[in-house]
């Protein structure tokens, strides 16, 4: 099995030793691909956090693979996306087959001008190695072998305790985000508990070294021949890794089946030869699980810390890494005073529905992988027989909804429209990329909020420290927003649309400025 990535120097630090806590504005506990997004992003934005792990290295196996274009292009903000898009293996098709019938063959992104794929895959580790030195090139405070052992609201703020090689200490905070993972050590402190469901059914999870003659796309299988009853999935990731997951009994005896001969067994049987090496196996189950609420007075909960669903869809990664650009906008906005402290609900309120759109998807996926009832069991096998000759049941067929950015629906953020738009994307929704000049939209977005608008005279409507992107009333960007002259969409930081304008104006732009930043109406 492969060593871990990297490992990292424990180093003390001034707050260690002072008489009183040292305050800091945000702590950030979890240096995972979540704590270490939210950390970049504050830091771009001039809020660097102390950022605390509990362990020294980057862990071991690869985890999360597929990362998601919406996920690179908030890395691409962070500045660190380029090496791991030209590391990674891009992809955006998959074919699904049952026994060794192809069923349907689906693309993730048909259209051209989008700067980045519809996903890669790379091995966690190679993202969290890539964080970590961005990281530590923009000067974040992020301390190794710290392991916080309680948190306490302190009103305002929370005081932390914390565990060291060199004994303890405390330090205080306006806001801590606890980005510490499934098992959460900030949630057993405060006394929290998932709900939702855990579902019987394992999954041995593999990374294999060998060489393939496999596309580069996402293969499913129901019922494969290799594999007979179960469930099988292959996906390519870089240097001749393969990722692997294969469907097993309830009952399974979980260490039995993790035994490397009994793993090389299978997986030669699925490969027809045994021309391979074991880089990692695990063993999981579903969960789909979430906190009821994700902010507990200073205390808030991102990633996995806070919601957790099955691996199918490539949901858990993405979108954790997405509730840190949407907790980072808004946490900067109120630390900078332009918007007040309540605007932090209303992460609460967008990334609950994101969990509960990940969590539904997962749900559905996981019901039909792995049929809970006869009943299920026989309208899925309805299904996969239908779907090959006819295309509405293709649409039955759930191997997995990858992930997605969600659609803040009910968001008090977003102005609603006179719905009198033919098309483009409504309040609350995430934009489409497109081409822009010689670049792409999304590198003109993030810091702050945008006008997106194609005549000149929109231009001068863009509010004090709003960026005006000016579209070709021909190109790519006006026709997927809908734009023509006086038209104009106001888009958030995180890239999600605040309000759109069929005729521009400025009272009516500041207005809706002034309801996205959390202040409310104007009268």
């Amino acid at each position: 099995m492969s060593a871990p990535y990297a490992t990292f120097r424990y180093s003390p630090s001034p707050d260690q030793s002072r008489a009183m806590p040292a305050h800091h504005r945000v702590v950030i506990v979890g240096a995972g691909p979540v704590g270490l997004s939210l950390a970049i992003d504050l830091a771009l934005r001039g809020h660097g956090p102390v950022l605390l792990d509990d362990s020294d290295r980057i862990g071991e196996g690869s985890r999360a693979i597929c990362f998601a274009k919406k996920t690179l292009e908030i890395f691409d903000r962070l500045g660190m996306a380029g090496p791991l898009v030209e590391e990674g293996v891009s992809w955006k098709t998959g074919k699904v087959f049952q026994r060794d019938a192809l069923l349907y063959e689906f693309d993730l992104l048909p259209e051209p001008g989008h700067k980045m794929p519809a996903f890669i895959n790379i091995q966690q580790f190679v993202v969290e190695k890539a964080l970590v030195d961005r990281a530590v090139e923009l000067g974040v405070d992020l301390r190794w072998k710290n392991r916080v052992t309680g948190v306490e609201q302190a009103h305002p703020g929370a005081r932390l305790s914390i565990e060291t090689p060199d004994g303890p200490y405390a330090l205080s905070a306006d806001y801590v985000i606890a980005c510490d993972g499934a098992r959460s050590p900030v949630r057993a402190t405060l006394g929290l508990d998932f709900s939702g469901e855990v579902f019987e059914e394992q999954f041995l999870i593999a990374d294999v070294k060998m060489r393939g003659d496999f596309p580069t796309e996402r293969w499913f299988w129901f019922d494969p021949p290799f594999h007979p009853g179960g469930s099988a999935l292959l996906h390519r990731q870089p240097r001749d890794i393969w990722r692997i997951d294969l469907q097993l009994a309830a009952s399974a005896d979980a260490e039995f089946e993790k035994q490397p001969e009994r793993v090389g067994a299978r997986i030669s049987a699925m490969l027809g030869h045994g021309d391979f090496s074991l880089e990692w196996v695990s063993i999981y189950r579903f969960r789909c699980l979430r906190l009821e609420n994700f902010q507990h007075g200073a205390v808030m909960f991102a990633g996995d810390a806070a919601h957790q669903v099955s691996p199918f869809g490539a949901r858990g990664a993405n979108s954790g890494i997405q509730d840190a650009e949407n907790l980072a906008w808004k946490l900067a906005a109120v630390l900078d005073g332009d918007s007040p402290a309540s605007l932090l609900a209303t992460y609460d309120m967008e990334r609950g529905e994101a969990a509960n759109e990940n969590i539904a998807h997962s749900t559905r996926s996981t019901d039909f992988i792995a049929p809970q009832s006869d009943a299920e069991r026989l309208l899925r096998d309805a299904a996969l027989s239908l779907a090959k000759n006819h295309a509405f049941a293709k649409r039955m067929v759930n191997s997995g909804r990858l992930s997605t950015p969600t659609a803040y629906t009910a968001s008090p953020l977003s102005t609603p429209d006179d719905g009198r738009w033919e098309a483009g994307p409504p309040p609350g929704a995430p934009i489409p990329d497109a081409r822009l000049g010689e670049g792409y939209l999304s590198e003109h977005l993030g810091r702050d909020f945008t006008l997106l608008g194609c005549d000149d005279a929109t231009a001068s409507l863009a509010p004090p420290g709003v960026a005006f992107v000016l579209a070709d009333p021909q190109g790519e960007l006006s026709a997927r927003f809908a734009l023509s002259p006086g038209r104009a969409n106001l888009i958030r930081p995180d890239g999600h649309v605040a309000a759109r304008f069929l005729q521009a104006e400025k009272s009516v732009i500041r207005a809706a400025l002034r309801k996205a930043r959390g202040k409310g109406e104007v009268a």
